[in-house]
């Protein structure tokens, strides 16, 4: 743990709701990168201003491979793993992305649009059942992405209960609501149930992304395990909080939910202006480590030093978002980096997109009246940086 007392400490505060930190902006009109320090791990660099943290994330010579380990600056104490599609470079990692791309193009995910159309409209027959007040995060948020998961490993209809119990365990490090030991654990319960999920993908193949790519036979049985738990880690949580927080936007922002309503033609770029406006977390879970000695926004980084990119500082830099503070979805151009940049950019942007705007488009459809049940002050949200939503979403409608 770093003890540098001279150096400011980061995340610099925790906001509630949508908002950012504001030091931010005054960050952003300053030269150079800033150097911090984070709970956990050796100091480091903040990339804050859009084109600092693009070239950021295109640059090889900042390597997130060589960045895993106990000197890493992060939030959590546990040390990550070193996972082999957000972690790896080079070959390895060109091969591993080029072996998903097919199931993860705009063309691949639309095979799962009849599936996640279903999927949210059960989901919202249950909202209805249930009646108002009803919490929009226990009974949508967080089972759509899950079930979507669900459809695209083949996790079969009889264990989805237990596989969401077990992936919502091992995701509770956004709570610091457990150890390092109890987060180890959870996550040990997880793979071994995907390790019987990838035998079964060979021994009784079905029409889902794992039986695929076990047919293949280019990817070991430890490889798919972990795509799996990079395909969990990366579709189940954020998702759940960008659509919890897009609706709670909507239902405290009546003129743009009169908008949509209006014309939902704009629900897709809606979803784009969301993906830039809304903050997810303090982005530190993803730093690089320099190769070599570096310039980067007018800072020299030395090789071995670490630059974290705060995605959420650069997606309201106004030099490339005018009235940024702002949210707009009649907004022409949105070079936001809500799915990243570069060699790890979002694989799986093209199904988050369609989760969003199926989900955006039939809560419209089918609930125009959702308002909060609750005074929007009484919302509680998730603290600790990692991922940012609401830990309840009262509705009325």
């Amino acid at each position: 743990m770093s003890t540098s007392p001279e150096l400011p400490a980061f995340p610099f505060g925790d906001p509630q709701g949508l908002d950012v930190e504001p030091q931010f902006q005054r960050l952003r009109s300053a030269p150079g990168l800033h150097r911090v320090r984070l709970p956990y791990g050796v100091p480091a660099y903040l990339a804050v201003r859009h084109e600092d943290v693009k070239a950021l994330l295109a640059d090889r010579r900042f390597s997130r491979a060589y960045s895993v380990g106990p000197d890493e600056p992060r939030l959590l104490p546990i040390v990550q793993r070193a996972n082999r599609l957000n972690a790896a470079e080079g070959p390895e990692h060109d091969r591993l992305r080029r072996l998903l791309a097919a199931a993860f193009t705009v063309r691949g995910v639309e095979r799962l649009r009849p599936r996640a159309e279903r999927i949210v409209a059960d989901l919202l027959d249950t909202v209805e059942k249930q009646g108002a007040p009803a919490d929009l995060m226990e009974l949508f948020a967080l089972p759509l992405p899950i079930l979507m998961i669900c459809e695209l490993l083949g996790v079969p209809p009889a264990d989805r209960v237990r596989f969401r119990a077990l992936a919502e365990s091992f995701l509770a490090a956004k709570l610091h609501q457990l150890t390092a030991g109890q987060i180890a654990g959870a996550g040990q319960q997880l793979r071994q149930y995907l390790t019987g999920l990838v035998e079964s993908s060979h021994s009784d193949p079905g029409d889902d992304l794992l039986s695929s790519l076990a047919a293949e036979g280019e990817l070991s049985d430890e490889e798919l395990v972990a795509i799996a738990v990079t395909i969990l880690i990366a579709g189940h949580e954020v998702l759940a909080d960008l659509l919890a927080n897009v609706t709670y936007f909507l239902l405290t922002s009546p003129a743009h939910h009169r908008q949509l309503l209006a014309d939902p033609a704009l629900i897709g770029p809606a979803v784009e202006e969301m993906l830039r406006y809304t903050p997810l977390g303090s982005s530190t879970n993803n730093p690089r480590r320099a190769l070599e000695d570096v310039e980067l926004g007018g800072t020299l980084v030395r090789a071995g030093e670490y630059v974290v990119p705060v995605i959420n500082s650069a997606n309201r830099d106004e030099t490339v978002f005018p009235a940024a503070a702002q949210v707009d979805f009649s907004r022409e151009t949105n070079a936001h980096l809500g799915f990243g940049h570069g060699l790890h950019r979002c694989l799986g942007s093209a199904l988050a997109r369609l989760e969003l705007r199926t989900a955006l488009g039939a809560l419209l459809l089918r609930l125009p009246g959702l308002r909060l049940a609750v005074p929007a002050g009484e919302i509680t949200w998730c603290e600790g940086g990692l991922v940012r939503g609401p830990l309840t979403l009262p509705v009325a409608w």
